[in-house]
């Protein structure tokens, strides 16, 4: 038992993952898992660890930003013995050929600023996805017959951006969404020692400003489900 997490020794998976919402969470491990116990409820961010396809699998909520996640992802990868982490949530696109209902592997994360600024100092350090995870991820999504794209993605750390010029240049440079957590994961990763990744489903677009209706977002969000599972067993 940690802080923020209730779970007892043994409770938690070595494979991890991390939904922002806590409720996307549980309809993820009651829908992809088998045996699912819910582990967590502390503050209300529920992580539930059941089997997948017989591999031992936590899919924990880490928050909104990633400040939250921050502190999600330490306690599990030093407290509980995580090894893989796997963000799945939805994003933002930011290219005019990327689509509501695509997914987007992000094999970088780019940021104004993360949790991790403070030891980096004057470094701009460059976190990225593990390749392992980005390749057999790509497999996955290849076999769906969806469309997905590999590339850059920025995190952000607001929701609500009053920044157009910058989002102008994350366009420009061809970043393909945005988000609000991946860069820290990805720190952290590297910290670690361990393996990360993001599988992002495209909920909005930020050019056509077309949004996925309610009623379709659990339909699209199980292809990102799939894909992260698929992934971390592969």
């Amino acid at each position: 038992m940690t802080i923020h997490i209730g779970a007892t020794p043994g409770e938690i998976a070595e494979t991890v993952l991390m939904p922002g919402d806590p409720l996307r969470a549980e309809w993820a491990a009651q829908t992809f898992l088998q045996n699912a116990t819910c582990v967590n409820r502390v503050r209300g961010m529920l992580g539930y660890t059941g089997t997948w396809r017989g591999h031992l699998v936590t899919i924990q909520g880490s928050g909104m930003g990633m400040p939250s996640l921050s502190i999600y992802a330490n306690e599990l990868i030093r407290d509980y013995g995580a090894k893989t982490l796997i963000r799945i949530g939805s994003c933002g696109a930011m290219q005019k050929h990327v689509e509501i209902r695509d997914v987007i592997l992000a094999q970088t994360a780019s940021s104004v600023s993360t949790p991790s600024r403070g030891i980096f100092r004057e470094l701009n350090f460059a976190p990225c996805a593990n390749f392992q995870l980005l390749r057999a991820a790509a497999d996955a999504a290849e076999s769906k017959g969806i469309g997905w794209h590999v590339g850059g993605i920025y995190s952000s750390d607001v929701f609500y951006d009053e920044r157009p010029d910058l989002n102008e240049q994350m366009i420009r440079h061809g970043i393909l969404g945005v988000e609000m957590e991946a860069a820290e994961l990805y720190n952290l990763a590297a910290r670690f020692g361990v393996r990360a990744l993001a599988v992002l489903t495209v909920s909005d677009h930020l050019i056509t400003e077309e949004a996925l209706p309610s009623e379709d977002r659990e339909r699209s969000f199980g292809d990102m489900v799939e894909i992260a599972l698929e992934a971390a067993f592969a």
